[in-house]
């Protein structure tokens, strides 16, 4: 009877030890196949630096698409970066920008890509939904639910935003640009670089830039 007891004991550790371990390799399959995929890589090309982003055509792909159609064309060619709120988010893709009579009014315009605004994408069965606004995430501004129009934001740091804004994107490489723009300078009882931080183009490329900081 105590042979029987002590197979029984060793069987019951030998299948807890076996669980854990089937366990833990299940979640890092599960936690490697849950990074949002990149579909997309554009350069942004700015006077302090370049950008490499990768987009996340799969969980946001009108909010890629509409993107990816207007740097195509150009739009966001010479504007500038509008917002900067230090340790929190840059700002850009408002064409007023390119009109310092319009100062009063940056932040305000912009359209999609189809005219007009355009739906959010927020499904909380995306990685990038669940993976939230950390530091390095690219997402559209708006006004309000189903306002995207051109304006997108980069988070500074990880943040805790309410999840309002689709993200649509990360930064790949050049983040030590993206501080530098955070850290610049600023008009004074404004979020609007005192030095213009221009964005000379944003175009789709296949192979990350030499010249993208880390």
């Amino acid at each position: 009877m105590n042979l029987i007891k002590a197979f029984t004991a060793l069987g019951t550790c030998l299948a807890a030890l076996l669980s854990g371990t089937f366990g833990l390799f299940a979640q890092s399959v599960v936690s490697a196949a849950g990074d949002p995929v990149i579909t997309h890589k554009f350069i942004v090309k700015t006077s302090m630096g370049e950008i490499l982003l990768g987009l996340y055509g799969k969980d946001a792909p009108k909010t890629t698409e509409n993107f990816k159609m207007l740097a195509t064309a150009g739009y966001y060619d010479s504007i500038l970066v509008h917002r900067v709120a230090p340790d929190f988010v840059i700002q850009a893709g408002d064409p007023q920008t390119r009109d310092t009579a319009l100062r009063s009014r940056w932040g305000r315009g912009g359209k999609s890509a189809w005219g007009g605004k355009f739906e959010d994408e927020l499904n909380p069965e995306t990685p990038s939904y669940r993976s939230g606004y950390q530091e390095g995430t690219l997402a559209m501004a708006n006004s309000g639910p189903n306002t995207n129009g051109s304006q997108f934001f980069i988070c500074l740091e990880d943040t805790d935003l309410p999840k309002k804004y689709t993200i649509f994107g990360r930064v790949l490489s050049g983040m030590k640009n993206v501080h530098t723009i955070g850290e610049t300078e600023l008009l004074p009882n404004t979020s609007i670089p005192a030095n213009p931080v221009i964005i000379y183009s944003i175009r789709e490329t296949v192979e990350p830039s030499a010249d993208s900081g880390k």
